[in-house]
């Protein structure tokens, strides 16, 4: 049932290839989507109904859709437009998207959570629009919504295993072809989800600590 000594010297070097393509994906998807979240949150709060619409399209398909079906939408469903993406570039473009959709509702609720007297104080200072954000708004806003996109970024990195689906080698892809090697399907899997919990509990442990400590900070 469990895999022995002898296999799991031998599986590890395509799970620990499959396990950095899976960092990989986490890493650049929350790259590209975290910023993304916060251009869709500015975009829904400004007053241009046109691109205030734009991003709440962007915001509702990217939460409303399950990321497997984005995934396979722009993996399956682009070419039959003639616009054909690799499969690593099309996991990462599907979860940033996804990323952002969530996090866009996370960062415009920590934007909102700043008091309105920080903003009327920025205008009696002569602020720009942009000046406020940047030296006012976006420090106190990430702050609160940190521990909530660290919690998300493990959701992420459990996510990618849906990339098994468009034919990528991650983790979970890498399981599967040792499974259908030697048909050890169970001791493969176990493998690569305790690969999973190296780093999900450890990251998990670490957003509880960071939310005693903006809870501390809020309490001030």
């Amino acid at each position: 049932m469990f895999p022995t000594y002898d296999e799991f010297l031998s599986w590890m070097p395509q799970l620990l290839a499959g396990f950095s393509i899976s960092l990989q994906i986490t890493a650049l998807s929350l790259l590209l989507g975290i910023p993304f979240g916060l251009l869709l949150a500015l975009g829904v709060m400004v007053r241009n109904k046109a691109l205030r619409a734009l991003c709440l399209f962007l915001v509702e398909v990217g939460r409303g859709a399950p990321a497997l079906v984005l995934l396979q939408f722009i993996y399956f469903g682009l070419p039959s437009l003639n616009f054909t993406i690799e499969s690593f570039a099309a996991a990462i473009i599907a979860l940033a998207w996804n990323t952002g959709a969530y996090t866009s509702e996370i960062m415009r609720a920590s934007l909102l959570s700043i008091p309105q007297g920080q903003r009327e104080a920025s205008e009696a200072l002569c602020f720009t629009r942009i000046d406020e954000l940047r030296f006012i708004l976006l420090p106190q806003s990430l702050r609160v919504a940190l521990p909530a996109l660290l919690g998300f970024s493990i959701l992420i990195f459990q996510g990618t295993s849906l990339c098994f689906a468009i034919a990528l080698p991650e983790l979970v892809s890498s399981a599967y072809e040792i499974g259908s090697t030697t048909f050890r399907y169970f001791p493969a899997l176990l493998c690569a989800g305790a690969l999973y919990a190296c780093v999900s509990i450890p990251a998990a442990l670490f957003v509880s600590h960071v939310e005693r400590r903006a809870g501390l900070y809020a309490q001030r």
